[in-house]
């Protein structure tokens, strides 16, 4: 609703929806999150490669791609009722959004912005360690420094996405269609928006998944048993969680 100021209507078509996609997520998905977290658990102490970190990584996305999939007859529904002044809503909140993302990761120095990137990687994986040593957090810089990470090729491609959805969805206020002719234009714009059409980013986007995997192999490999056992404690919560949420 921030995105769009939605109307009555549509407010509660979204919220039937919404509680509806949840009722189906606790049923369908929690199980299959519970067990991966259950798994990674048991793996924890081990060493691990950067395939095996992929592989984990992929499942994700299948898993967040299922509960996309999901929410496209909601999308197909409300998308066409959106009005012009919905939209542009819609921009002016991107553009804030934008500003907001330009300063967190474009702005100031190289140093600034690795500095930046550093104390977000660190928090979230003493999230999972613990406290890092000092040679670890040397190391986590390194890798970094060192990363495919570019926040120009980032930001090039969120405006194409944005201009993409703002031209489609203007578009099909402004020539009249059929409400297959809609539902398909919809469909196309939900696929360019979640796998970008660009070759470039593409392959950029495999070599940031590589890279992090890598990584991720390399800083885990690196962990000492105390770490690795509190990682199992932080999966095992989790894991936790996600069981209490699925008897909800």
């Amino acid at each position: 609703d921030g995105y769009l100021d939605l109307d009555s209507p549509q407010s509660l078509k979204l919220r039937s929806d919404l509680q509806a996609l949840q009722t189906w997520h606790r049923k369908e998905e929690l199980p299959q999150i519970a067990d991966m977290l259950k798994n990674l658990q048991a793996a924890a102490p081990n060493n691990v490669t950067g395939e095996q970190v992929c592989q984990l990584s992929r499942y994700l996305e299948t898993r967040f791609q299922t509960v996309l999939d999901r929410t496209t007859p909601t999308a197909l529904a409300i998308a066409p009722t959106l009005t012009l002044a919905q939209l542009d809503h819609l921009a002016r909140a991107w553009d804030k959004r934008n500003q907001e993302w330009r300063e967190e990761w474009m702005d100031g120095t190289p140093q600034d912005r690795l500095n930046r990137r550093m104390k977000s990687a660190l928090d979230r994986t003493e999230s999972f360690y613990g406290r890092l040593s000092d040679t670890q957090k040397q190391a986590l810089r390194a890798q970094l420094d060192a990363s495919a990470f570019d926040a120009a090729t980032q930001y090039k491609e969120t405006m194409r996405r944005q201009k993409d959805i703002l031209q489609t969805l203007r578009a099909l206020k402004a020539a009249p269609s059929t409400e297959l002719q809609q539902q398909a234009e919809v469909r196309a714009l939900l696929l360019r928006s979640t796998q970008s059409p660009d070759p470039a980013f593409q392959q950029y986007t495999e070599r940031i998944r590589s890279n992090f995997c890598e990584s991720a192999a390399e800083l885990h490999n690196g962990t000492s048993p105390a770490q690795r056992q509190k990682l199992q404690q932080t999966l095992q919560a989790y894991e936790a969680d996600v069981r209490v949420l699925m008897q909800r």
